[in-house]
């Protein structure tokens, strides 16, 4: 799988503050009934956006701004915890995030943001609990870099592994890379036959 590569991103950011936002949260799983990544985005946080009628609630802070200006969610501790959902990953992309900034995210999804053109970026405490205080802070996230930096001169680092750096910034999935290693596989492959 292919998507739009990643070098660096300056956006808007949207800030939920709650700790241990789990993938059931993030996408409930009575939306798991399909296999495509395509529209899952009008079900992200699905029960925190909508009341029991299906109208949109007036105190939604991911629709009271558009998402192709706030690109960055910057999400409590322990993100994305609970059961291991690629839906995940595909539901917070469809919605139009490029990125997630948090302390701590939680292992499988943060493999399976890698995997999907999700950049799970964990900081340190102290910039993390700037970031959540200043919603809508525009921030650079850059990837080449392995920074963010936000307001007047503030800055975090992060560690992305190198693998998934790559691949993200070459806009491909492991199996992407591999398919664009065919000429090398296919010249090792006749050398050694």
């Amino acid at each position: 799988m292919s998507f739009e590569p990643f070098s660096s991103i300056t956006s808007g950011t949207i800030v939920l503050s709650q700790n241990n936002i789990d993938t059931d949260q993030i996408i409930p799983a009575r939306f798991l009934t399909t296999t495509s990544r395509s529209g899952l985005g009008k079900s992200v946080f699905y029960d925190w956006r909508y009341d029991a009628q299906g109208d949109l609630r007036a105190d939604s802070v991911l629709d009271a701004v558009p998402p192709e200006s706030h690109q960055v969610l910057v999400a409590g501790a322990n993100f994305g915890c609970g059961s291991s959902r690629e839906h995940a990953p595909w539901a917070l992309s469809d919605f139009g995030f490029r990125v997630v900034i948090s302390s701590d995210i939680a292992d499988i999804f943060k493999s399976n943001a890698l995997k999907n053109g999700l950049l799970p970026v964990e900081i340190d405490n102290a910039a993390h609990a700037e970031l959540l205080s200043m919603p809508g802070q525009d921030v650079t996230v850059d990837l080449e870099k392995q920074i963010v930096t936000y307001g007047a001169d503030r800055s975090a680092s992060f560690n992305v592994e190198p693998f998934a750096r790559r691949c993200l910034l070459d806009g491909v999935d492991p199996l992407g890379h591999l398919l664009n290693q065919m000429d090398t596989v296919q010249q090792y492959e006749s050398a050694r036959s």
